[in-house]
């Protein structure tokens, strides 16, 4: 793996807080579900850092295109990246912890190394990415425990949907290579306008918000927060840290994700951290630092000339949950 840029005290900074806004995703998505069903919260989310891009675009003087062909992959995108995976995690938040949810989605890049080896031909795993994902999903298994064994109770199957997502983020990084050379800002706007499309017909048919009574203000200010900060803001921060620190050292976020989410459950949802989901964890980074080259030398063939490019969608990294 190619040397990664030194990161500097404001690159530091900036990761730690990008990490606090995803990390934040789980901890808002559990305030909202106080109030408010699963793809509701969803549809909250998209919908209002859709709206914030928006005007983000427009503000800056950018158009967002008005090719149908172009459109018609925003909205793949947005399923694969926004839609599928936040509607899992969500769902599987009603059943376990934002910390336990957010260390399984740490996952994401262990199947984008499985994924990327199956669909590509130039992503190939290496002696040390194989040993890295190995690793990785013991972890995983780890906190699922033997219970899932004797028949998938509620709590398991939670489990299983957040790595579920974790998959589907990874099908969206290859996918989300066909929207290379659109400006960042575009490309996460697209997506996040068709995810807010596609839920609508779905979440007035299973939800029926119309229904429910009205959300607290504290609902209404985790969807715009979570919206804004966990969604809009943290895309436009993750390409400011990939252009100042490079791809390699922004994947450090993936281990700071889960941090943040269970500080933020420990201190503010009187969440508790189990030993247990401690080693899983401790098992998922050791597993995510083999992939990334920094526990020990890359081996096995150099990298193409492709593998050293940064990447340019938002999927290459997973967001937030």
């Amino acid at each position: 793996m190619p040397a990664s840029p030194t990161m500097s005290l404001r690159a530091w900074a900036l990761l730690i807080l990008l990490s606090v806004l995803w990390g934040g995703s789980f901890f808002f998505a559990e305030i909202a579900l106080l109030d408010l069903p699963p793809l509701t919260v969803v549809l909250g989310r998209v919908a209002i850092a859709a709206l914030a891009l928006h005007l983000m675009l427009l503000m800056s003087g950018h158009r967002m295109p008005k090719d149908l062909g172009l459109w018609r992959a925003f909205l793949i995108m947005g399923a694969l990246n926004n839609l599928i995976p936040f509607s899992l995690i969500v769902w599987g938040q009603t059943e376990i912890t934002s910390g336990l949810a957010s260390i399984l989605n740490a996952t994401t890049p262990l199947f984008a190394v499985i994924v990327a080896h199956v669909l590509t031909s130039d992503e190939k795993l290496t002696a040390n990415r194989l040993v890295g994902v190995v690793i990785g999903f013991a972890g995983a298994l780890v906190m699922i425990g033997p219970a899932a064994l004797k028949g998938l109770g509620a709590e398991a199957l939670a489990q299983l949907a957040i790595l579920a997502a974790a998959l589907t983020y990874s099908f969206a990084s290859i996918y989300g290579r066909r929207f290379k050379g659109l400006p960042p800002m575009t490309i996460a706007c697209g997506q996040v306008t068709c995810s807010s499309l596609l839920l609508i017909p779905l979440v007035l048919i299973i939800d029926r918000p119309l229904a429910l009574d009205p959300p607290s203000l504290a609902t209404w200010g985790a969807l715009f927060s979570i919206g804004i900060f966990s969604t809009a803001f943290a895309y436009i921060l993750y390409f400011k840290i990939l252009a100042l620190a490079g791809a390699t050292n922004l994947m450090l976020v993936t281990f700071l994700i889960p941090i943040s989410a269970m500080l933020l459950g420990v201190a503010f949802l009187n969440e508790t951290v189990t030993s247990i989901e401690l080693f899983g964890m401790a098992l998922i980074s050791v597993g995510l630092a083999l992939i990334d080259g920094r526990l020990l030398p890359t081996t096995g063939r150099a990298p193409t000339r492709h593998e050293k490019r940064t990447p340019t969608t938002p999927a290459s990294i997973q967001d937030e949950g």
